[in-house]
């Protein structure tokens, strides 16, 4: 293996471009590899993430180049609504190539996210008091260090989670009054509704835009034919599951929810029972994943865990006021 040994004086900062997709999904596949997180992404799927509502790539990301090589990414959002406690949330992501680590230059970006993140949390959210955070990934991780380092303090865990497909038999219930179907592009905005008032009581949730929410929901990784929508005889939206998929033969659950007056019905058990059963007979799938919080105020990792789920890795969440 050739190390590098360039130093950062000799490193070109510049920011993401469509030009770019392509070493950018090379590097976020390393990352993924290296660090463990299993997040593989095609340069359609980055490319797409150029293009959604509230980003600005020229202003708020950032590339870093050893000559031709891209070795180091950042980006920067900021959340469209306020949190619970009045806070501007600033996210901030990126990664750094593991052969180039350890000479500052993940140290430099996140500082240099952390000057435009209160510019921006200003601009976007006057008067607001700001936060940042991060992914602390692993325990033990290079960004976990990192992070710590420059005072940022772990908040909250999140287990992934998988389940292989097929998998031990499951039986979708019958649930009276209730029918499950597959999501349309009708169903946009009652989704868009129905997520926004079930995830109020969930650690983090805010309201996103309805521009967010369209990104999301046209998305090239959605998979709507194998999502789930628990229906009432009205039509009305009570529960839902949403599939994506980025890596080939794996299927990644993107989001789950009960409307609360509708919790405690199986309501999401049956959706997410009919989307493992849609997933199985497809043939497409070795393996179903998902995220969830390990505080979850639903019990949600009890309830994935009797469908056969187990956890895989346990992440963090990383704040520090900004």
């Amino acid at each position: 293996m050739n190390i590098p040994t360039t130093t950062q004086s000799a490193l070109h900062w510049t920011h993401l471009t469509p030009d770019s997709v392509e070493a950018w999904a090379e590097l976020t596949n390393v990352l993924a590899e290296a660090d463990g997180t299993g997040e593989f992404f095609e340069p359609e799927d980055l490319a797409e993430e150029l293009e959604e509502s509230g980003f600005t790539p020229e202003t708020d990301s950032w590339a870093v180049w050893d000559e031709d090589r891209l070795v180091a990414y950042g980006q920067l959002r900021i959340a469209t609504s306020l949190d619970e406690h009045g806070r501007a949330r600033c996210w901030l992501g990126g990664g750094v190539h593991p052969q180039w680590r350890g000479r500052g230059i993940g140290r430099e970006l996140v500082g240099r996210m952390e000057v435009r993140a209160r510019e921006l949390g200003a601009e976007t959210h006057p008067g607001a008091p700001a936060f940042f955070r991060a992914r602390g990934e692993l325990e033990g991780s290079d960004a976990r260090r990192l992070l710590t380092h420059l005072g940022y303090r772990v908040i909250r865990f999140f287990n992934d989670l998988a389940r292989p497909v097929p998998g031990d038999p499951l039986t979708v219930p019958h649930i009276e009054g209730v029918e499950l179907i597959n999501p349309t592009d009708e169903h946009e905005e009652a989704v868009r509704v129905a997520h926004t008032i079930a995830f109020r009581d969930h650690w983090g949730s805010t309201p996103g835009s309805v521009e967010s929410w369209h990104d999301f929901w046209t998305s090239r990784s959605g998979r709507k034919q194998l999502s789930t929508l628990a229906v009432d005889g009205d039509g009305q939206v009570l529960a839902y599951v949403m599939a994506g998929q980025w890596v080939p033969r794996e299927l990644y659950i993107t989001i789950v929810g009960t409307m609360p007056e509708a919790r405690g019905r199986g309501l999401a058990a049956a959706c997410l029972s009919r989307t493992l059963e849609l997933a199985a007979r497809s043939g497409e799938y070795d393996k179903v994943e998902l995220s969830v919080d390990s505080e979850s105020p639903t019990g949600a990792t009890r309830l994935y865990e009797r469908l056969g789920f187990a956890v895989e890795r346990t992440t963090a969440a990383m704040d520090k006021d900004a």
